[in-house]
């Protein structure tokens, strides 16, 4: 009862506030998507004297924590006030990197606001994503061509009004390669184990789900690897009996580690390989660091099922071959020689304004407001 009464205070906080105060408006779901949007909010608090509101749905969110003269933070539920406020929200730019608007329980609102998606992914829009993700959104955030190509190929095929296209980035990317120019590179000692970072996708065939992540794990471990285990945060939400059996009987292995919490970076950076299946993380990893993926080769993760009428291959499927190696649930006990797969010296990636996203982000969401 005490929280809904902090919700609700919230919420008439922000609605309180004078109108020129609440023109911009981000809204994340939880502290996993600040990694997506705090580049944009730090470009604006930076470079301009706009007042930028910042709603969340998580306490752990470090959005809430930032201190600005021109940064509100707002800390409301996920459920019936955030619901409600999004009806009746008046703000005249609201950014979000949630896909569904307008499709279940969050609507757009009863006023004229201009909606902005931003991408918390590198894979591709028309698989990986429901049908109408993006239709009630005005303006989308792309990050490379590839999601401008998904978004006209769906605006044409279900005879969509265009949308407003910007050629962004991905600002967590972005983030990763900074952190990865920071650090001095490490070779592995010789007797040091390898360092594995298992980080799948989420859905009911994913790696963890499908119960075969423990046989990889027990593989690992056996042949003496250190193994980091990052389920996705919707696997953490709906398969916990999945990940509660793996904790039971490796979590005082001094060779296992559980991370829940896919915003921090230590893991990608220490770990000498990753074993993901479609996971975006998987993008982050290569492009960001330069190290390669294995693929378990686990069905692959459709919420369209007209993705195949646009005759565009996803990304995540076209890129795999070319930042590691695809294995079948059948070669886990060849394993080994998945790992034995090289880093990479570079690898060319089709990412927009790579390190300079919010910069282009910050002009745009500006303009925005100035037409708004």
């Amino acid at each position: 009862m005490m929280q809904f009464i902090s919700h609700l205070r919230n919420l008439m906080r922000f609605m309180l506030m004078p109108k020129s105060q609440r023109k911009l408006t981000f809204y994340s779901e939880s502290k996993n998507y600040w990694a997506h949007l705090e580049g944009l909010v730090n470009e604006l608090l930076a470079t301009s004297d706009i007042s930028v509101c910042y709603i969340s749905s998580d306490d752990e969110d470090p959005g809430l924590k930032l201190d600005h003269p021109n940064y509100h933070s707002f800390k409301i539920d996920d459920g019936y006030i955030r619901n409600w406020l999004f009806e009746n929200i008046e703000t005249d730019v609201m950014v979000m990197t949630m896909p569904d608007l307008g499709q279940y329980q969050v609507k757009r609102s009863k006023y004229d606001v201009h909606y902005v998606y931003v991408q918390h992914s590198l894979v591709s829009l028309h698989m990986a994503y429901r049908k109408g993700a993006f239709d009630h959104y005005d303006t989308i955030f792309c990050a490379g061509p590839h999601h401008i190509k998904e978004i006209r190929a769906m605006e044409a095929k279900y005879n969509l009004p265009e949308k407003n296209l910007v050629e962004h980035g991905y600002f967590r990317l972005d983030s990763i390669i900074k952190e990865t120019k920071r650090r001095p590179f490490r070779h592995r000692a010789v007797n040091e184990p390898q360092h594995v970072l298992i980080a799948p996708s989420w859905g009911s065939e994913g790696t963890i789900e499908s119960g075969f992540c423990i046989n990889i794990i027990d593989k690992l471990i056996g042949n003496g690897c250190k193994v980091t285990l990052r389920p996705h945060p919707q696997t953490i939400k709906f398969s916990q009996n999945r990940i509660d059996e793996i904790l039971k009987k490796h979590s005082e292995n001094i060779l296992f580690n559980y991370e829940s919490n896919v915003a921090g970076q230590e893991s990608l950076h220490t770990s000498d390989i990753m074993i993901s299946d479609w996971s975006g993380a998987a993008l982050d990893y290569a492009f960001g660091l330069n190290k390669p993926v294995i693929f378990i080769n686990v069905p692959r993760k459709i919420n369209n099922e007209d993705y195949q009428s646009f005759g565009i291959e996803p990304f995540e499927v076209t890129i795999r071959e070319s930042i590691g190696g695809v294995m079948e649930i059948s070669e886990l006990n060849n394993i080994d020689s998945f790992l034995e797969l090289p880093g990479f010296g570079s690898i060319e990636h089709p990412v927009f304004n790579c390190s300079k996203s919010s910069k282009k982000g910050c002009l745009m969401l500006r303009e925005i407001c100035n037409a708004s």
